[in-house]
């Protein structure tokens, strides 16, 4: 079967290594719309490529770069729920940073299309609210992320339902500074905290790797996407990046998924699922691998990971509070505006400071975004 998909953040790195695999599998997968925030010449680009007619972009001034012959061009958040009510897909692959993809996500649940997440904040913040839609129309979301898919394809076929799993446990690298003292981390520089160990990323998310934010969220993700306890999630640091995540079993049995460290894997697989095709990708060469390492994360030096497990066991509003922070603290990070640390300090104070709210519904998760972005900023540093 050929599936129709659109892509949502289609000039991102997860939208690049899309477009990757739609040329590598022309016969099963069909582009039928793309959107971008601000890069309109690359869209441009890619929409020639694909012949794609139907397009989005993030800012109204950038309409007029698109406009042209038959396409119809839209325009920013209502813009990409226009783009997937006109293109009718079978699959939605979402990859845009930030709140933006959440409606755009349900409205493509409420119209029947499969649902392939990149985007971690849609889940983090809304997880219920986005499962329990799943469910209720009967699509499928398919996890884009290496280690969440790498978990989707160890429970696959897996009988015994979520009783039956002891824990599922998330690989990270470590990030750049997984050996550094703690007392040097207040020196972290950009530079130094964009050198990814094994993966090309944008610089948002490369600065959450680094901070282990990015694997906090993870967590929180699983807890969704799988149905299991914030308790049951675990993570492990696995600097070679081969085993990609693994779920363990009450049994004491544990299965793992393996790869080389290239994003076309789990969206080939987002894409095609439930079957496998063969592709251009490099495989796994044993041998040369040498070892594979795993140690304990060091909380104590990167407080992300406990700062997110008490989001996603609170859950609520917490979730949504924890990710605007730290897309807050992230951003003043690049920019020169506060230290490495700084970004686990405004995200605990930003935490603390925020009322709670029991309810996942869209308007409070949505009030709770806005609501930590303000208070975030007020906690910044003055220059």
């Amino acid at each position: 079967m050929r599936k129709r998909v659109v892509i949502l953040g289609s000039t991102g790195s997860i939208g690049t290594s899309a477009l990757t695999v739609a040329r590598q599998i022309p016969d099963r997968m069909e582009v039928v719309g793309l959107a971008a925030g601000t890069r309109s010449q690359e869209l441009d680009k890619q929409a020639r490529e694909f012949g794609v007619s139907c397009l989005c972009i993030g800012d109204e001034k950038l309409r007029s770069d698109l406009e042209g012959g038959d396409r119809t061009v839209f325009v920013g958040e209502e813009g990409l729920c226009e783009l997937i009510e006109t293109t009718n897909p079978d699959l939605v692959l979402v990859a845009i940073v930030g709140v933006g993809g959440l409606k755009p996500s349900l409205v493509a649940i409420e119209r029947g299309c499969d649902l392939a997440v990149a985007s971690k904040e849609i889940l983090v913040m809304a997880g219920e609210v986005v499962m329990k839609a799943a469910r209720k129309k009967g699509v499928k979301i398919l996890p884009v992320d290496s280690e969440h898919n790498a978990i989707f394809q160890c429970l696959e076929g897996h009988r015994g339902g979520s009783d039956e799993v002891s824990r599922l446990i998330v690989t990270a690298s470590g990030g750049p500074f997984r050996t550094w003292p703690v007392e040097k981390l207040a020196a972290v520089k950009l530079e130094d905290a964009l050198k990814h160990p094994t993966w090309e990323m944008g610089q948002k998310i490369t600065i959450d790797s680094a901070s282990l934010f990015n694997k906090g969220l993870e967590m929180i993700e699983a807890r969704w996407l799988f149905d299991i306890p914030m308790s049951k999630v675990d993570v492990v640091v696995h600097p070679q990046s081969i085993v990609h995540s693994m779920v363990e079993f009450i049994d004491g049995s544990v299965l793992a998924q393996l790869s080389t460290t290239d994003m076309c894997f789990p969206i080939q697989y987002a894409v095609t699922w439930p079957e496998r095709l063969s592709n251009e990708l490099k495989p796994l060469d044993f041998p040369s691998l040498a070892k594979l390492e795993f140690e304990a994360p060091r909380e104590d030096a990167f407080p992300a990971l406990r700062l997110s497990r008490e989001a996603g066991e609170r859950g609520g509003s917490l979730p949504a509070v924890l990710n605007a922070a730290n897309e807050v603290a992230n951003q003043a990070f690049r920019m020169g505006a506060l230290s490495f640390p700084g970004i686990w300090e405004i995200v605990e104070k930003t935490m603390s400071s925020v009322a709670h709210e029991d309810s996942q519904a869209l308007e409070i998760v949505v009030a709770a975004d806005l609501e930590a972005r303000r208070v975030a900023s007020s906690f910044l540093p003055s220059f």
